[in-house]
Formats: C-alpha cells, structure tokens, sequence
C-alpha cells in the first residue's frame, strides 16, 4: 500500500498536472503584472480637433485606470487655444503623461514645447528639437510694441508656471518665449528641460519603470511599466475630416471659393454648378469657423474686400478700388485667426495666392453682368423697340405693319400710306406704336 502511494506521487500524471498549474499561475501572475500605455500621436500642427483627440485620449486612459499616457509628437506648433487645453488636461490627468519628441529629425516648436514642458516626463529622440516659443504677431509684421510685450509676457508667465511645477529649467525655459531660443535633444538635457533621451519607444517605457516621477501637484509616484501592453489611439474619421478642414489656410480657400460660386450663381441663375460648389464649401467654412478662434475683424475686412471688388467693375477708379480690396482681403486673411501667442494663422503666401486671383474673377464676372444688362433684349417685345419695318394696310389711328418678319397691328398718331417706312416707339400687348422712319432708300432718295 505504501509502494502505490510512492508511485502515484511521482507518477507522469502528477508532473504534468503541476507542471499546468505552475505555467498557468505564471501566465495569470504576468498578466496581472503587465501595465497598460495609451500612445497618442501629435504629427501635425496643435488645432483644435488635434486637442479634442489628445483630450479624449487622456480621458480614456484615467477613466480605463491605465498606468501610463505616452504621446509622442512633431509638431512645428498650433494655436493657442489648443495648446491650452491639452495642457490643462495633462496636469489634471490622474495618470502619469509622458511626451515623447520622435521619430529622429522632429520637432516640438512653439506651443509643441509648452507640451513638451508640462509633461510628468519630458524625453526627446537623438536629432530631435524644441524651443522657439516667441509669440508671433498674426499679421507677419510688426505690431504695436505695447500689445508685442503683453503677449510675450503673458507667453513667459505661462511658461515659468508649468516649468517651475514640473521642476525643470525656468530661466532657459523663458528664454525660449522671450529670445525665441531653441534646443537640440542634448542641450535641452543638458539645461534641465527634460528627463530622457532615447532613441525608441520600447527603450523609453523600460527607462521609465521603476522611475520615480513628481507629478504636478507635488506627489510623488513611482512608475510601474513591468511587460507594458500598449494601446494605440487614432484619430476617428470626423477629427480627421476637420482636422484638414479646419485649418486657417484651407478655411480661407473655402470661403473664398463659397463667396464665388454663390455670386457666380446669382449673377447667372441656372448655372447650377457654381452654387452647388460654393454652397457646399460655404458649409465646410461655417464648420471650420466653428472649431477655430475668429477673428471678427478678419471676417469683415475679407467682406469688405468683396465690395470693393464689385464697385471696381460698376466705378472708373483706374484699378484703385481693387487695389484696395487686394489690400483689405490679405489683411483679413492675416488677422481670420485669433491666436496672439503662437500666432498659427492664415499664411501670407496663400493669402496673396488666393486673394489675387479671386479679386480678378470677381471684377470679370461683375464686368459681364453690367454688360449683359446694357445689351438691348433679342428676344419678346422689348426687342422690337427701334426696329425698321413697312405699312402694310395704311394707318389713320390704327393699321399693320411688318417688322421683324412678322405681321403686327399698328397705331400712329397720324395717318401713315401703305408702303412707308416706320419705326417702333413701343410695344403695348400685340399693338406697336410707330413713327414714320425719314431715312434715304437704297437710291439715296428720302423715304
């Protein structure tokens, strides 16, 4: 009896069902070890579908207890507004945020660097680079020195704010908003703007286990990235559509192509096609112009150019007024945005691009109206007014005469003979009202 049980302990069986239950509780104890990364990509410039996406990215990862938000970014920078809000969201996120500059050869410029900075862990990719954060005016030129400081001094307080929380370099930090200095990986390393340089992301998530961080509030965790299982967020199809349309050099091509087809339309009802076009883009710029900070001033300036457009055709100004809607349109197009700090607007080279050309078919297309209307009716009785015609039953108070190939009941206010030559007055009903036409015949004799 005691031989059997010595055999059933150390039988086959019974190494195999331990062996099972060893691999499965290891299976089991890895799987519950294992922590989960929500990447996000920022691969374009900061707008606002390109925050609603790292918005809801963040928000997925706090409401689904991720251990880690990684969102690596290329960005030459974006609107203020935006860049904001991202911002507001990393610093409230209960997860740890980590912004990750890469592939080699990237960017984070501008409001990409104000990310950058307000991350619980700032890393860079070798032959990367951030910095160059001055506010820059919307118009390309100079603006008033009062309003050039203000947006400069509100730009460095914003970033002294999230620098110092974050503990890193203010004082070079600043010196990106105020001298518009930018950095290599190394030297923003070296000066205490981030924490790592790697070259890929699987390096970057083994540095970061086991790293103990200060998150934003002055508490301090320790990351756990032990086996991570990363889960990649993209864009759905409605961000990406407005993620294209609404930025301020598409918004500002759609409208001017929404404004020229509805005038074309109207100017030559039945075309069908220029309102069909011009209506739909008028509806994708009206979208745009939600998602965007507007200018009000810029809207008015682009209308006020469409006036001036029209008025050149109707006035002899000699090309002053569509000098001056030339004028008035590059100057809405620059300031359609309203981003004072990161200054992402309508670029100059499409706002001449666009406005040049459109200012010249609109001037045509009103040009061919005016003319349209100063051409005499070919056709209904309008037409007849002046036309040449011969009494054909002699008029005392009423007759008929032929004029334009056809028949018509005639009425003079004196008696004309069959055979003379009239002319038409007007037209009332089927009753033309002639006078008689004293013109030299073909023999040179007056008729």
């Amino acid at each position: 009896m005691i031989r059997s049980r010595r055999f059933w302990l150390v039988s086959p069986w019974t190494v195999m069902a331990l062996w099972l239950c060893v691999g499965v509780a290891d299976a089991l104890a890895q799987s519950s070890a294992a922590a989960r990364v929500v990447e996000l990509r920022i691969a374009d410039a900061v707008m606002p579908m390109m925050a609603e996406y790292v918005v809801s990215g963040i928000q997925h990862a706090n409401q689904t207890g991720a251990d880690l938000v990684l969102i690596t970014m290329d960005t030459p920078g974006g609107l203020d507004s935006s860049m904001r809000e991202i911002i507001s969201h990393i610093l409230d996120s209960k997860v740890p945020v980590t912004v990750y500059v890469s592939p080699s050869g990237a960017r984070a410029a501008s409001a990409g660097f104000f990310i950058l900075l307000a991350a619980d862990v700032a890393a860079m990719a070798p032959g990367t680079n951030t910095g160059a954060s001055s506010p820059v005016p919307l118009t390309g030129q100079q603006v008033d020195e009062l309003l050039r400081r203000k947006a400069t001094n509100d730009a460095a307080a914003y970033m002294r704010s999230i620098a110092g929380q974050r503990g890193r370099n203010v004082g070079l930090a600043e010196q990106a908003v105020t001298e518009a200095k930018a950095f290599s990986a190394d030297e923003a390393l070296r000066g205490g703007l981030i924490d790592l340089i790697v070259p890929t992301v699987e390096e970057l998530l083994a540095k970061l286990d086991g790293r103990r961080i200060k998150r934003f509030d002055g508490s301090t965790y320790t990351l756990a990235l032990l086996n991570p299982v990363r889960e990649p967020l993209q864009m759905n199809r409605r961000q990406k559509i407005l993620s294209y349309i609404a930025r301020p050099d598409v918004l500002f091509l759609l409208m001017l192509i929404g404004i020229l087809g509805i005038y074309a339309e109207f100017s030559n009802p039945g075309l069908i096609l220029p309102g069909v076009v011009g209506a739909a883009a008028l509806v994708l710029a009206l979208v745009a112009l939600q998602a965007l900070p507007i200018n009000v001033i810029g809207i008015l300036l682009i209308l006020l150019a469409v006036g001036l457009f029209i008025l050149e055709a109707k006035v002899t100004s000699y090309g002053l007024l569509g000098l001056a809607g030339v004028v008035a349109m590059v100057a809405g197009a620059l300031l359609l945005i309203d981003s004072p700090i990161t200054g992402m607007g309508v670029s100059l080279g499409t706002a001449l691009g666009a406005t040049i050309p459109f200012a010249l078919l609109a001037i045509f297309l009103m040009t061919l109206i005016l003319r349209t209307y100063r051409w005499k009716p070919t056709i209904g009785a309008e037409a007849l007014i002046g036309q040449i015609g011969s009494v054909t039953m002699e008029i005392d108070g009423t007759g008929q005469v032929f004029v334009a190939g056809e028949l018509w009941r005639a009425a003079a206010p004196q008696k004309i003979e069959k055979g003379r030559r009239v002319r038409v007055v007007r037209v009332e009903g089927l009753t033309v009202h002639v006078e008689p036409f004293d013109a030299p015949d073909e023999s040179g004799r007056s008729s």
